[in-house]
Formats: C-alpha cells, sequence, structure tokens
C-alpha cells in the first residue's frame, strides 16, 4: 500500500513536469507568434540566414529603379566643351556683345559676359573664338570696319586677361556689311553695332 502511494506520487509528479514543459513551450510560441513576426534570430538581425538582406530597398537603385543588384545609379561624368556651348541658357548662351554709338568701350555687363567666356576658353584648350565685329550703316565703309576692329579687339583683351591664349581667338571686322537688322532707325542701329563670339570646338 505504502510502495503504490510512493509510485503514486512519483507518477503525479512526472505529469505536473510534463505540464510545466508543455506551459513553457506553449508560452514561447506564442510569445513569437504575438506580433504576428517571430523572434528568431534571423529576423533580428535585419538578414535572412541565406545571406540575403533585408527590405525592398535593396533592389531599388537611387533612381528609384529596380536595379536588381544594389548599385546606384549616378550621372557624374562631367560635360564636354561642345556640351557646355549647346546649353540654350546661361551666360555662355549670350555670345553678343553690344555697343554704343560710334564706341568700343565694353559697358560693366558686357564685361561680366566676357570675363565668363574667358575662363571658360582658359579652361578648354580644345576651344577656338573667332571675334566679329560690326558697325551700323552710319558711317564710310572704311570708319566702320575700323570701328568693327576696335570693337573686337576690345573683346579680345578682356578674354585674355582672363586667360584664353591668343592661339585660340581670331577677330575680324565686317563693318556695316552684316547687319543684323535692315532697318534704319535706333532700334536696328542698336542691334548692329555689334561682336558676336562664334565658337569652334576643335
Amino acid at each position: 500500500m505504502k510502495r503504490h502511494q510512493i509510485i503514486k506520487s512519483w507518477m503525479m509528479a512526472g505529469l505536473v513536469a510534463i505540464f510545466i514543459s508543455a506551459c513553457a513551450s506553449t508560452q514561447e510560441e506564442m510569445t513569437m507568434d504575438e506580433d504576428g513576426t517571430g523572434t528568431d534570430q534571423s529576423m533580428t538581425d535585419g538578414g535572412a540566414t541565406d545571406g540575403s538582406t533585408d527590405g525592398g530597398a535593396e533592389a531599388t537603385g537611387l533612381d528609384g529603379t529596380d536595379s536588381g543588384d544594389g548599385t546606384a545609379i549616378v550621372d557624374g561624368a562631367p560635360m564636354t566643351a561642345a556640351e557646355m556651348l549647346e546649353q540654350s541658357e546661361g551666360a555662355l548662351s549670350n555670345r553678343t556683345i553690344y555697343f554704343e554709338f560710334d564706341s568700343a568701350k565694353l559697358t560693366s555687363e558686357s564685361i561680366e559676359i566676357l570675363e565668363i567666356h574667358g575662363n571658360f576658353i582658359a579652361g578648354n584648350g580644345e576651344v577656338t573664338v573667332r571675334l566679329e565685329g560690326h558697325a551700323d550703316e552710319r558711317g564710310s565703309r572704311e570708319y566702320n570696319i575700323a570701328l568693327g576692329d576696335r570693337r573686337a579687339q576690345s573683346v579680345r583683351r578682356v578674354l585674355l586677361f582672363q586667360g584664353a591664349s591668343t592661339d585660340q581667338l581670331e577677330t575680324v571686322s565686317y563693318g556695316e556689311e552684316q547687319p543684323v537688322m535692315s532697318g534704319h532707325d535706333e532700334e536696328s542701329w542698336a542691334k548692329n553695332r555689334r561682336v558676336e563670339l562664334i565658337y569652334t570646338v576643335n
């Protein structure tokens, strides 16, 4: 009888141990699943066990496209001289310098524009510029040829001062022979008193 009670006590203890073990296992499962995600080490480390990275950002480039290999697509190549000259905006797109009547003196605005051109020419040895001087129709042909040349030389001096080489610059004067406006009024004359910068990329 006493032996039977001892065996019964051992059986009860075993059942209690099994019950406690089962409760602990259930508690662990509930802890892992209660938020819908596990607490497995491979998840908390931010990576899968096969070495692939976690989340969706690893396959997306900086441009928002799916690159697949995580390589950022960055266009950092500098523009060539030809590409810079093709730009439709900015100081380099302004290639006509205007003058007052019977004058080869540059305005402060024109000097600022030419300083930018001079720096560009100095930094791009493959660039050459022809400076074409013009005048309006007033005055003799010979006088206007000389005036157009003085205007071209004024532009040339600023470009040289900014670092352009003499080999990169050529001057020519057309006087009154190539007007951009054919009218006989101040508006037309003002547009014809000019020097044009004609670029060539060798």
